[in-house]
């Protein structure tokens, strides 16, 4: 068993987030991996929209400019990136991370792209399948459906890191499964392990970013947190027994 914990970062808890965080967690956190949570059913069904109309689109509108702030200091340190940014494009954003790492001069920097979510032809295909809340046939909204995903898990992501890739862009995946992935791919625990409890309840809790630093404690006038828009984001060392710590750069 080892004695020294694995360390993830939080880099981003929606689509639009800060990534100053997540710079000083890197050049200042010793981290091992950062995982940036930037997707919801709404930003989502917002890329697809995107993808129809430029079929390089689909992806976040601020990956471009929140990997170029950050790739270099990840590649300096040896911290590598995890995020679902891919959204219904995953393709498109990993090759805009290419480029982005080769005008920036990081050559052999490997990246990642997790397809198999996007389950819109195959729900297209088939109108005559039920809602489970409603009851309804798909042919009932047919016309007005505009992504369909099935969330993947840790295990996939897992697959990616093993390629040794620095930077994995995924899809619709479960949030905390992009901070779980690490653990799973670090300490190999299997599908039926207790433990995956623990990283699952340490996922949720990095994937709300701020929140776990100040946001949610913060009540204006009866427990005042100073500046919180400039509150840093957590890590939690995370060891091969289960254990869980979350901490935050001082």
């Amino acid at each position: 068993m080892t004695t020294h914990p694995l360390r993830i970062g939080s880099g981003a808890g929606y689509a639009g987030d800060r990534w100053e965080p997540a710079l000083e967690l890197i050049e200042k956190g010793e981290i091992d991996f950062i995982c940036f949570e930037c997707l919801a059913e709404r930003t989502i069904a917002r890329e697809a929209l995107s993808r129809r109309n430029r079929q390089s689109e689909g992806y976040n509108p601020l990956l471009a400019e929140r990997i170029r702030s950050v790739l270099p200091a990840a590649r300096k340190h040896g911290v590598r990136i995890i995020s679902n940014m891919g959204a219904a494009n995953p393709e498109a954003a990993a090759e805009a991370v290419v480029e982005i790492a080769r005008a920036a001069g990081l050559a052999g920097t490997k990246v990642a792209a997790l397809l198999g979510d996007d389950v819109l032809n195959w729900v297209l295909a088939h109108p005559e399948e039920h809602f489970l809340e409603t009851g309804e046939p798909i042919e009932s909204v047919h016309s007005d459906i505009v992504s369909a995903n099935a969330y993947l898990g840790a295990d996939a992501i897992g697959q990616a890191i093993e390629t040794g890739a620095h930077v994995i862009v995924t899809g619709r995946v479960a949030d905390p499964s992009l901070f779980l992935a690490p653990v799973l791919a670090t300490y190999r625990w299997s599908e039926n392990d207790p433990r995956l409890g623990q990283g699952t309840v340490m996922g949720h809790l990095l994937e709300c970013a701020g929140q776990i630093t100040g946001g949610y404690f913060a009540d204006p006038g009866k427990k005042d947190v100073p500046e919180p828009w400039a509150l840093g984001f957590p890590f939690a060392d995370v060891w091969e027994d289960g254990r869980v710590r979350i901490g935050k750069v001082a």
